[in-house]
């Protein structure tokens, strides 16, 4: 499918009426909002924003968010940096169903014109790549939030969510290889993993990006990361760098710590650029 954009007369509620059991959500304060399933698929939260706070501030290309499910991390970007443009990268047609919900939303107006939908497979290759609408050197950055979960882990009934959060073999390898493809030289990469998949990630990173930068998530300030964000430099030869942490909570209590709050927001970026 090619590339498309939102429609501009925006969705009224009795559009709404019509869709699946869905939420709408609101994200950085109410800057935008996210159309979500209720019963099925991905629902996008903190990874997503975690993900886009790679990005640097005052950026003003174009992102890639490749696996970008219903556009959280693609928006999130566009919300904090404001001559940004994203394209939505997704598989699956039902999820670009919801992006594109998400995008027709009266109260994403200002950033929709901003922001492109793409349904295709990321880990084609070559010709089959660019056909499908993802063109070499096309873009400046490119953030993934692929599935990492391991089978055992979270098999989900659900096939939709099952697809968004399940790996299969060789999956950052092709994820980067995309990646590696389509950003354009000295362009920044970024992905969201567990900590597991380190080895793999810095594996693809091999030979395509360098200044690697290796940042993990914790829930509180005595538990081990849940999540790490690894941000790369395409054709860079600089070496790995190991960053402090960013803490979600603190000791007690379930509030986000400061630092998360205002990444969670769009009101800090993660590595302070």
């Amino acid at each position: 499918m090619p590339a498309s954009r939102p429609r501009s007369s925006g969705t009224d509620v009795s559009d709404r009426l019509n869709w699946p059991p869905h939420t709408v959500d609101a994200f950085h304060r109410g800057v935008f909002q996210l159309v979500q399933p209720r019963e099925q698929g991905h629902r996008a939260g903190t990874d997503a924003l975690i993900l886009a706070a790679s990005v640097p501030n005052g950026f003003n290309g174009t992102v890639a968010d490749l696996g970008a499910g219903v556009g959280a991390a693609g928006l999130a970007v566009l919300s904090r940096c404001p001559q940004a443009k994203a394209l939505l990268v997704e598989r699956s047609p039902d999820m670009v169903e919801w992006a594109q919900r998400t995008l027709a939303l009266d109260a994403n107006a200002a950033l929709s014109t901003r922001a492109t939908i793409l349904q295709a497979d990321v880990a084609l290759t070559g010709a089959a790549r660019r056909t499908g609408g993802l063109a070499d050197n096309s873009v400046d950055f490119v953030i993934l939030n692929p599935p990492f979960n391991a089978l055992p882990d979270r098999s989900s009934p659900d096939a939709l969510r099952a697809e968004a959060h399940v790996m299969t073999p060789d999956l950052f390898e092709q994820w980067l290889r995309t990646a590696a493809a389509i950003v354009r030289p000295k362009g920044g990469v970024a992905v969201i993993a567990r900590p597991q998949s380190l080895f793999d990630i810095l594996r693809a990173f091999a030979g395509r990006f360098g200044r690697a930068e290796m940042l993990p998530i914790h829930p509180r300030p005595d538990k081990p990361a849940t999540r790490i964000v690894v941000r790369g430099e395409l054709g860079s030869r600089a070496g790995l760098s190991l960053l402090p942490p960013l803490v979600v909570h603190d000791t007690v209590g379930n509030g986000f710590s400061e630092r998360a709050d205002a990444i969670n927001n769009g009101r800090a970026t993660l590595f302070g650029d």
